[in-house]
Parts: C-alpha cells; structure tokens; sequence
C-alpha cells in the first residue's frame, strides 16, 4: 500500500510539472510584424537568435492591446519591440528606478514617432512604491533584471520589486521573466557575482510577492552554456569581457542559458 501510495504521489509531481512547462506559441502577426521592423537597429536584430523576441512575447501572451509595463529597460532592446506593437491600440510604460529615468525618457522621446505615447514609471528601489496606478497593467515584462536586483547592496531589493510588479497589474494579469539561469546544483553565492540565478530563486520571489506560477518554456535556453565562466555571464557574447583570450570559444557557445517564466496575479 505504501508503494502505492508513493507511485501514486511521484505519477501526480509528474502530471504538475508538465502543466507548467510548456513550449512558447506561434507569434501573432503583430507580434512577428513588430519584431520584423526594419527601424529596429541591425545590432540589436542580430541578437534575435539569442533572444527569440517573437517567440518570448507570444509565450507570454502579450497583446497589441494590452498596457505592458517594462522593468528596467536599458537601452531600450525590448522598448524598439514593445512600444511599437502597442502603439494606438495599448500603452507602453517604462518603470525604472528615479535615477535611470532621465535617461529612459530620452530614449523613448528620441523614437517618438516610432514608439508613440510611451511613458516612463518609477520606483522606489528601497520601498518598492511605483508611480504606476495599482492594477492598471495587463502585462509586466523584465529581461535580465531580477539578477542585478540580487547583486545589490541591499536584499530585501528583489523583494520589493516583486511587489511593486503585482501591485501594477490587473487581477488575472501576467509577470513575465527571463533571467540568466544558474543550475540548482551550483553554489547559491555566485547569484551575487556571476549574473547567474537559479530558478528557484526566482520562483520564491514571485510567489513570496502572491504570483503563481503559470507556465516556463525552454524558448531561451541554451544546453552549450555551462555557467562557469571566468568573468560570469559577462564572459560571453555580447559582452565577451575577456575580449580576445578564448574569444572563439565564448562566440560559439553564444549567449547565455536563460529561463522563461510566466506567472500570473490570482484573479481574486
């Protein structure tokens, strides 16, 4: 009876598992048309191998016309993606921290044309208060963040970020990660070194904040990565800190392995 009962158990982890992971939909055609733009920079489509934007996206479920709110977004590789494809018909909303919004405000000014009424958000890093209306956002989106978030000075960051993310969104709405992945197996100290997280870090995170998760797909990953690196993920393109030492090498293991995780904000 035991045994049983114990087959009966591992049969049930099994059926769990495969319900979460799933592999990323076909893009919709304004998703395609967006990450087909001939206005995005020939540098950044070049790193479309790596980060299956389309693919990503349509995992994610996003739609023209959602309100996507985008954490921390740089330069602005997603934002060339994201604020066209909602342009007229949704919103894009750039949230990043008070120091780092001048400079997304003048990204998305520069593109105006292109991009539309985009805005910018932001959030206290400390507290986690947002300038974005509790439960106005359809979707909220962050690509290789949450490990910088775990690099800081201060712990509880992450945490609060996580919060922050399911304040914006609307019940029933989507939080949407891709971070670089450090497997289970390795040391949880090179979270704070290698730019490497390890999905249960994650996952504790999000549900530590209320999200469930919904789904995870192996859209970003990329079994050549072996997360040992000298210099971390940095190590590898596009960054390739090592410049010239073993540089081939780097190159043709490519961009790092990254998970691709959905959850979802329960609906009550």
């Amino acid at each position: 009876m035991r045994q049983t009962h114990i087959l009966a158990i591992a049969a049930s982890a099994i059926v769990a598992v495969a319900a979460v992971a799933q592999t990323a939909p076909a893009p919709s055609n304004g998703i395609a048309a967006a990450v087909a733009d001939p206005q995005r920079s020939a540098e950044n489509r070049a790193r479309d191998k790596y980060r299956h934007p389309a693919e990503t996206l349509a995992f994610f479920g996003v739609k023209p016309t959602d309100t996507v709110v985008e954490f921390s977004p740089g330069g602005g590789w997603y934002t060339e993606i994201l604020a066209p494809l909602v342009k007229g018909k949704g919103k894009y909303v750039g949230l990043t921290s008070p120091r780092g919004a001048e400079g997304a405000q003048k990204m998305v000014a520069a593109k105006a044309a292109w991009f539309g009424p985009a805005t910018v958000a932001t959030i206290d890093p400390a507290t986690g208060a947002s300038t974005i209306a509790p439960g106005s956002a359809d979707v909220v989106l962050t690509f290789r963040n949450v490990h910088n978030l775990m690099m800081g000075d201060n712990p509880a960051t992450a945490a609060m970020a996580f919060k922050a993310f399911f304040a914006a969104l609307k019940p029933g709405g989507t939080l949407g990660v891709v971070d670089h992945r450090l497997p289970e197996a390795m040391d949880t100290a090179k979270e704070k070194t290698s730019g490497y997280i390890k999905r249960s870090t994650v996952v504790k995170l999000a549900e530590s904040a209320g999200f469930k998760l919904a789904a995870e797909s192996k859209v970003n990953a990329n079994a050549k990565d072996t997360h040992d690196h000298p210099e971390g993920v940095w190590t590898l393109p596009p960054t390739l800190r090592l410049k010239d030492v073993d540089r081939a090498k780097y190159v043709a293991i490519g961009e790092s392995d990254r998970m691709t995780l959905k959850f979802v904000k329960p609906a009550t």
